[in-house]
């Protein structure tokens, strides 16, 4: 098995946790769980792949979906004994971010893609399930939330895989880089509090 397929499983399978999740705080059937699991796992792997032009990785390989499904039916059956859901899918998600973005960083190397390719689908495999999934549950979107830091992280992280390829490091150690990098800002916002300054323009004229 692949660097590539090793990421998109675990991406997968911990992005499947916070959709299920999502869908536990909307209280939805099973059949939404599953839904929402799915289209949170596989959702930014498959903007990245769409774009990359490769063919869609849970199309070749559909054991991604039960994967997903898995995680949906662990969580239907568990998540009412979690004090507070919100919390768990911070943090759950914060991890899922961790092994997504490097994911995305994988696929753009092994199509020789250039480096700003490779920071978008960093980005893009890391923040376009979370995306669809707050979109779908009717939740305001993580990813847009006032001064959270989410995508910087995913930037970051894909960003610092780009200079370790850059200076000749090996991909393992490049995809390790990003992953630390991308955890670590994420989980110090969530721990600590960190934000971005957001824009105070005057307010508009009626």
């Amino acid at each position: 098995m692949t660097w590539l397929a090793y990421l998109d499983y675990a991406s997968v399978f911990v992005f499947a946790l916070t959709g299920a999740l999502v869908a536990s705080r909307a209280q939805l059937d099973i059949v939404g769980f599953i839904f929402v699991a799915c289209l949170t796992a596989v959702g930014g792997g498959t903007v990245r792949d769409v774009l990359l032009a490769r063919p869609v990785f849970w199309m070749e390989e559909p054991t991604y979906i039960l994967v997903a499904s898995i995680a949906a039916f662990e969580v239907f059956f568990t998540s009412h004994l979690m004090k507070s859901r919100y919390r768990w899918i911070l943090w759950i998600d914060a991890f899922a971010l961790a092994v997504a973005v490097p994911a995305g960083v994988a696929a753009a190397v092994s199509m020789q893609a250039t480096w700003p390719i490779v920071l978008i689908m960093g980005v893009s495999t890391g923040c376009f399930g979370g995306l669809m999934r707050d979109v779908v549950c009717n939740e305001v979107p993580l990813v847009l939330k006032q001064g959270e830091l989410y995508v910087t992280c995913a930037f970051t992280g894909a960003g610092a895989a780009v200079i370790l390829l850059a200076l000749g490091q090996p991909l393992s150690i490049a995809l390790l880089g990003c992953a630390v990098v991308t955890l670590a800002l994420r989980t110090g916002s969530l721990a600590f509090g960190w934000k971005l300054p957001v824009y105070k323009g005057r307010p508009p004229r009626v």
